[in-house]
């Protein structure tokens, strides 16, 4: 069931990151320049972190470590039973900032940072994907 559920997950990011691939701009300017692209962009990226998120959680909440109570706190019993590396934790609990404040709007979106992110951003995402992975081979 948890495989399941990773697997479709995983699939739903594997989207999440083609469709910010297909919309991305070359320049901040560009995307400041144009609200169809942020819009698409940050609610593609704001998926993404929610589905790492949630994939986290399921991967803690299948071994025995205690609950997180935070987003970020996932990431880090990941990084504790040594699934994902100390940095990629670093890396993802920034993105779950990103997530807070697009979804939340604690302060205006940056648009440079939403465009490295949309470039140089999605490799986070695609290692934590293939961390997830490799659980699941293990799992088999």
């Amino acid at each position: 069931m948890v495989g399941s559920i990773l697997t479709d997950k995983l699939e739903s990011l594997r989207r999440c990151i083609e469709r910010i691939e297909q919309r991305r701009v070359a320049s901040a300017a560009a995307l400041v320049a144009d609200p169809d692209t942020q819009d698409i962009i940050s609610l593609n990226l704001t998926r993404a972190v929610q589905l790492c998120v949630d994939m986290a959680m399921h991967v803690v909440a299948s071994s025995k470590a205690p609950a997180p109570r935070t987003m970020g706190e996932a990431f880090d019993a990941m990084a504790e039973q040594s699934l994902i590396s100390e940095d990629l934790r670093d890396r993802m609990k920034a993105a779950v900032g990103f997530r807070n404040i697009a979804v939340h709007s604690y302060r205006a979106i940056d648009w440079e940072i939403v465009h490295f992110i949309s470039h140089a951003g999605l490799k986070d995402f695609r290692a934590f994907a293939q961390a997830i992975v490799g659980l699941l081979e293990q799992a088999r």
